[in-house]
């Protein structure tokens, strides 16, 4: 479940305004050692900024775009999930949509992010805990 990724890693979000320039944006990435901003304009979502949305913008307008507004470059098709959406859920979703960030809504509130690493992080540790049961039902039969 989406609320165990939540347990582990907290429930802080960053965020950048609409109004931001994309520098600003990539800087505070950069600050923060992540890969995706949520966009926020007062308390509602309205959009998701990547890197690869800045790599987009400079593609396509140069220098220029490190200028241009956060609202402007923004995927503004929000793709989320619930603290009580399932992981293969957040999987489908992340596959489906080709997005790495999901973020997780509660009623309308922002109540958190997850990254691809997070859900394969969660994976790999249900995994683990799968091939151990399995090994300890195979010795006791044995």
């Amino acid at each position: 479940m989406i609320q165990n990724i939540l347990d582990h890693k907290g429930d802080r979000v960053i965020t950048a305004l609409p109004t931001q320039t994309v520098k600003d944006a990539a800087d505070t990435m950069r600050e923060h050692g992540i890969a995706a901003l949520v966009v926020k304009g007062g308390n509602t979502v309205i959009g998701m900024i990547s890197e690869r949305d800045i790599v987009n913008a400079i593609s396509r307008s140069g220098a220029a775009a490190l200028s241009m507004l956060v609202s402007e470059i923004a995927s503004h098709d929000i793709v989320a999930v619930t603290p009580y959406d399932s992981l293969k859920r957040a999987m489908r979703l992340m596959t489906n949509h080709r997005v790495r960030h999901l973020p997780v809504m509660s009623d309308s509130r922002l109540v958190g992010i997850v990254s691809i690493g997070d859900v394969v992080k969660l994976r790999l540790a249900d995994l683990e805990v799968e091939t151990n049961v399995l090994r300890d039902v195979y010795i006791a039969a044995r």
